[in-house]
């Protein structure tokens, strides 16, 4: 389970963020612990309150806990987790939330905790808090025996393509799977071992190298958008320059991008255009058939609540029923049978309990198993979609390659004609 946390303030922001159903097929507020409020906006303003009479501005600690793709976790596994994490961390007793999400057929939960001890008007200490969590993390990992990712097995092999939220969204807003781009440009850079057959392996790909302004050496992609070569390699900029120069002697931002846009023919984009059309129509049929799922997921969730409130209503009564009034039940406590009927009234409370958990748990199951269904065909859209860009890209590449050629081969032809004249 990859368990992602932080300090943070803005209770606000993060309540609206937690309860967001645009966003999220299914949100569900599991608990509140701790707050007299009974909704999250609110909770998380009594904590913000409190930090007032402390110097604390990050007074809540958030933490989202991610099971394995193909795991199907029951709520209790979440809950012990959570309060595991929170011994370890030091949180006992602290106020606190859990929040369910679903989405893409998968899902995790999110826990925040207020800092602020009210007793003492302190802040939680949370050193070393990473560390802590990434050794409950791979702890669950090999007892529940889920395949654990390379990153927990040995830090040093973490995946070279992690993006900071500012590149994801760079290459998002290009509409370019950006771990495809960074592997991309890694690849062409394993291959290469100077300027010439690195650029040559750029160009083949789609990508032109350039000189930014302050950033050094840069790669600009066909549209003309541009990337941070250090960056997307994750080299210092001395390594990059140590192979590739300077770059003194190579076009500038403005210059290459001029450059692109008029060696991009109209029929390469109309190509591009054309597929990602496709792409949008296809995903759009998927995506009504999950808003459509959704909606009758929902109201399949909405039925069973109420199904068992009324059986619990129902229930409850008659277990109240058995108990006695009056002065049978003075009798009754007198001679013990009015604790007998008690416990028994509490077993099987205990027990609808137990049978309404498993019967919530196994809709989320099979609901899950329905949804994940569907997000393998849009992985599979994503796949050839992917695929089909990389292959435009490779033609953009040989287009490139060949206006290069040709204006050598016209500047030769002059260069011969001169020598002739002469």
């Amino acid at each position: 389970m990859i368990l992602k946390a932080s300090q943070r303030g803005g209770g606000q922001d993060l309540a609206v963020h937690l309860m967001r159903l645009d966003d999220n097929e299914h949100v569900s507020l599991h608990e509140l612990r701790g707050f007299a409020s009974d909704n999250l906006k609110d909770a998380f303003r009594e904590a913000e309150a409190i930090s007032h009479g402390t110097k604390c501005r990050q007074y809540l600690f958030s933490l989202s806990l991610s099971p394995p793709e193909n795991a199907r976790i029951p709520v209790e596994v979440f809950q012990e987790t959570i309060d595991r994490i929170e011994q370890r961390l030091g949180l006992e007793d602290q106020p606190r939330a859990v929040v369910f999400h679903e989405k893409e057929g998968r899902r995790h939960a999110h826990c925040v905790w207020s800092r602020i001890d009210a007793e003492t008007m302190t802040a939680k200490q949370m050193s070393f808090f990473k560390t802590k969590l990434m050794g409950v993390s791979r702890d669950l990992y090999l007892e529940h025996g889920w395949k654990m990712p390379r990153g927990l097995e040995n830090t040093g092999e973490r995946n070279p393509t992690n993006f900071t939220l500012a590149e994801w969204q760079q290459a998002k807003r290009q509409g370019i799977d950006p771990r495809w781009l960074k592997s991309t440009l890694q690849d062409c850079w394993k291959r290469s071992d100077n300027r010439a057959t690195f650029d040559r392996a750029l160009s083949e790909k789609g990508f032109f190298l350039a000189k930014g302004d302050k950033r050094g050496l840069v790669v600009l992609d066909h549209q003309g958008e541009v990337y941070s070569l250090p960056r997307m390699l994750d080299l210092k900029t001395k390594e990059v320059r140590d192979r590739l120069g300077d770059g003194k002697d190579l076009k500038g931002v403005e210059e290459t991008q001029k450059l692109i846009g008029e060696r991009m023919t109209p029929a390469i984009r109309r190509h591009v255009e054309e597929s990602r059309q496709q792409f949008r129509k296809a995903s759009g049929v998927l995506g009504e058939q999950k808003a459509e799922m959704t909606k009758l997921h929902r109201e399949a969730r909405s039925k069973l609540e109420t199904r068992q409130r009324q059986e619990w209503d129902a229930e409850s009564l008659a277990r109240s029923a058995r108990l006695p009034k009056g002065l049978l039940g003075i009798w009754h406590r007198i001679t013990g049978q009015y604790q007998e009927v008690r416990g028994a009234n509490e077993r099987d409370a205990q027990a609808t309990r137990e049978r309404q958990a498993a019967e919530r748990q196994s809709l989320i199951d099979g609901q899950l198993e329905q949804r994940a269904g569907l997000q393998s065909q849009f992985k599979e859209l994503r796949r050839s979609q992917a695929e089909r860009l990389l292959e435009l890209r490779q033609d953009v590449g040989r287009f490139f390659k060949f206006s290069r050629g040709a204006e050598q081969s016209r500047a030769r032809e002059a260069s011969i004609g001169l020598r002739l004249e002469r």
